[in-house]
């Protein structure tokens, strides 16, 4: 197996765990040594393959989805906006939650990334006898709200803080 080979081979079954690999492991897979493995490895680092290292082998966090929990607060009118801000910075809202006194916490999947879903979930609430659930607790609520890299996070709660929509906890 050449190199190029032997790297695309790696990158597949890196990227096809959710566990750390050892060099062991990824040499006898590919029928070389350990230090091959740990040249490869490096080699695909250097070409932006997103390996780290961990005390139990490689792992690859290509196609990980990086999560925060927010705190946010505004109008029903402002609920487009407040999406479109997260969704147009590269963020998906997962759910959306509120912390009732009685009840406790009550929350509901949403999973919205793209502008056309935000608009089948505004026709939605806006055609049904149903409220928004921020409306329980007086327009408070939390979104989990993931993105390729923590940057982006900081980018959408930035924008959000920006907007007045962040509660600062």
């Amino acid at each position: 197996m050449k190199g190029e080979e032997r790297r695309n081979k790696l990158t597949a079954l890196l990227r096809g765990r959710g566990e750390p690999l050892s060099a062991a492991a990824l040499a006898q897979a590919c029928g070389v040594s350990r230090q091959v493995i740990v040249q490869d490895i490096a080699l695909l680092r250097a070409a932006g393959e997103p390996i780290v290292s961990t005390h139990r082998g490689y792992l690859s966090e290509a196609g990980k989805r990086f999560s925060r929990v927010l705190k946010t607060y505004h109008t029903d009118e402002e609920i487009g906006d407040e999406l479109l801000l997260i969704v147009r910075l590269g963020g998906t809202v997962e759910d959306v939650s509120v912390n009732h006194r009685v009840y406790g916490t009550l929350s509901a999947p949403l999973n919205i990334g793209t502008e056309v879903q935000i608009k089948e979930f505004l026709r939605s609430i806006g055609e049904g006898a149903s409220r928004p659930l921020k409306n329980v607790t007086a327009g408070y609520h939390y979104h989990t709200v993931t993105a390729d890299s923590q940057e982006s996070l900081d980018k959408i709660e930035g924008a959000l803080k920006e907007r007045g929509y962040l509660v600062e906890a």
